[in-house]
Order: C-alpha cells, then structure tokens, then sequence
C-alpha cells in the first residue's frame, strides 16, 4: 500500500494546543468498524456504549520529565536534552540540541550543577550516548530538573505538567503519553466499573519514535521502532477471562493495542511477560486480540493511522476524519477521541 493512501486535509487550527479544562468533556466519535455507520457524543457518555462483560485494557506508563535544559560546563553555551532509553544506571541514549557540535567529551551542566553529563558516545542517526554523575536518586533529581516533553506540533508549555499524564499512570518511562487515555477521570473509570466492566493495565513505554514519518513510499518497508511492553499475569488472566466469557476486548490506545496483539499465542489468548515490540499493524493484518479501539485522531500518513485503518477499514477510517474536519473535531494529543467498535 502506498503512504498517500493515509493522506488527509487537516487545517492546522484543528491541532488541539491546550486540553480541555475537564478531561471527559472532551467529544466522541463513535465509528461502526463494519458498516462505517458515525455517531457523535461525549466522552463523559462512554458508559453508555460499554457493556457488562467488556474490558477495559489500558497503558499505565508515565511520561518521564525527559526533557533537560542546561549549558555547556566550560563555555556556557545553552544546551537541551531530550532522553530517549536508559541504557544503564548512568548512561542515557538522548537527543541534543544543538547537536553537530557537541562532540565526544563535551561536559554538560542541569541545575545548580546538581547533575552533570558528559557525551561518551556519538550513535546512528546523530543522538548521544550521555554519562550523568549525581548525588542520590536519578530519577528523583530528574523530577526536580526536568521537564515534560510535549510532541512536536504542540507549541505552548503546560501550566499543569499533569495534565499530559493519564490518571492511572503509574510505571514511569514514556517519552510521550498513551493520550487515548487522557479523557478518562477517576469518577469516569468508577463508573465503568460499576456497570460491569473490567479494568486491567498493562504497560508500554512510549518511544519518541512514535513521531517519526513514514518516508517510504510503499508502507511494507517501513520499520517500526522498537519500545518496552510488559503485561502482568493477572491482567493477562483478565483478558483471557473475558475472551472465554465472549466479552469485548477494548484497547485504550494504540499503545495497549500494540503491545495486546504482540503478546498473542496461537491459540488467540494473552501470554503475561515482558519484551520489546516493533509490531507494526496496517491494513490487511488480522487481529488476534483486540475488537474495538478508544484512540485520538492521528497524524496524517502516520504508523497510528495505519493502524485504526486495519481495524476499521482504510475507507471508513478517511470518511471518519473528513466528518470530523467538517465537525470541527480537536485533533492530536490534546484532541478529541474516537471508539472503534
């Protein structure tokens, strides 16, 4: 299949910039992935379309503070550092800007030189491997220096850095939210689980590759970046459960999806572990786990598109888009959402 296949017109006042001052407030598309059929509501109203027997599967991973402004130890120059894998208890693969100049041995400064870092490694693809030195905790000192990242078409900082985590998030290790999950509060997920529904977490550490485009013309060879899944016996007993029963199974994200249809046995059941993913599911793949979809509206000729196209067809995945332009539906991270069922 070609990229331009996931090609549409999204005027860019429609890129959500804030969220909304109520997480559920937010719209709801609801798409029939058979017949294409399109609803519009609420998120608030989600209770309403979930029924008894159903599971929730969520991505509890929390969006590290990844991103570190300093200077140069010896020059001063301004210096920024977005991390990307924590490789061991020191070392970090990052992101730096400016970067064609920081070579080998540049030492770096965060705080009141309550963090140091040195560039031990040049790596593919121009990022650094840096070495910090610190008193303590990493990730305690990281928590007071650091700052949370915000995906690239987003230009205004957050007043409330909370406000890009999900109210469940728990494990910590994203460089981007699983934003699907943002419209939920905790008196929402109360009464979900009042109705009937299940509830289970797993956890996917988002990977800034997430962002990054499509470049191939033939989507086939495109590859998938790689990022860190884990599900828990417990919750993979949940979801088994649930199969048996014949109740949904309900992705929370493309993250939850992804890492779901990775963990997948013959047998169409959820084996519990932990391991690295690069799945990469467009059109034509066959689900093995997954039957319906809470997601955001995605980029266009993205990998995440291509995938709720797999899930509800390609056809009525760009007429559900071309609806919510005219509708005036918030697009993105901070947007509105939509349930594929």
């Amino acid at each position: 299949m070609n990229k331009s296949d996931f090609y549409y017109e999204l005027p860019e006042e429609l890129i959500a910039q804030t969220p909304l001052q109520k997480r559920d407030t937010s719209r709801l598309m609801l798409l029939d992935k058979r017949t294409g059929q399109i609803q519009h509501s609420h998120f608030y109203n989600l209770p309403d379309f979930l029924k008894k027997g159903d599971c929730l599967v969520m991505n509890d991973s929390r969006v590290l503070p990844a991103r570190l402004i300093g200077r140069k130890k010896y020059t001063g120059g301004h210096i920024e550092l977005l991390l990307l894998r924590n490789i061991d208890s020191h070392r970090w693969e990052c992101l730096v800007k400016p970067g064609k100049k920081i070579k080998m041995g540049t030492k770096l400064v965060f705080g009141d030189n309550e963090l140091e870092g040195t560039i031990v490694d040049v790596i593919e693809g121009g990022n650094r491997i840096v070495e910090f030195k610190y008193s303590g905790i990493f990730m305690e000192v990281l928590e007071k220096l650091g700052k949370t990242p915000l995906p690239p078409y987003i230009k205004k900082e957050l007043d409330d850095p909370e406000r890009y985590q999900t109210v469940y998030s728990k494990e910590l290790g994203s460089a981007a939210a699983p934003t699907a999950g943002l419209h939920f509060t905790k008196e929402l997920l109360s009464r979900v689980e009042e109705n009937g529904v299940k509830i289970c977490y797993l956890t996917l550490h988002v990977g800034l590759g997430t962002f990054r485009p499509v470049k191939e013309t033939q989507i086939e060879e495109h590859l998938m970046h790689s990022e860190f899944c884990t599900i828990s016996k417990d919750s993979a007993e949940i979801v088994n459960s649930t199969i048996q029963d014949g109740g949904r199974i309900i992705s929370v994200g493309t993250t939850s999806c992804r890492t779901l249809e990775s963990f997948a046995d013959g047998d169409g059941y959820v084996q519990p572990g932990s391991h690295w993913t690069d799945i990469f599911i467009y059109p034509g793949y066959q689900f093995k786990i997954v039957n319906a979809l809470i997601t955001n509206f995605h980029l266009p000729e993205s990998t995440l598109i291509m995938l709720v196209s797999a899930l509800a067809g390609r056809e009525n995945i760009l007429n559900a888009y071309h609806v919510a332009v005219n509708e005036r539906y918030r697009f993105f991270s901070f947007g509105d959402a939509m349930f594929i069922r």
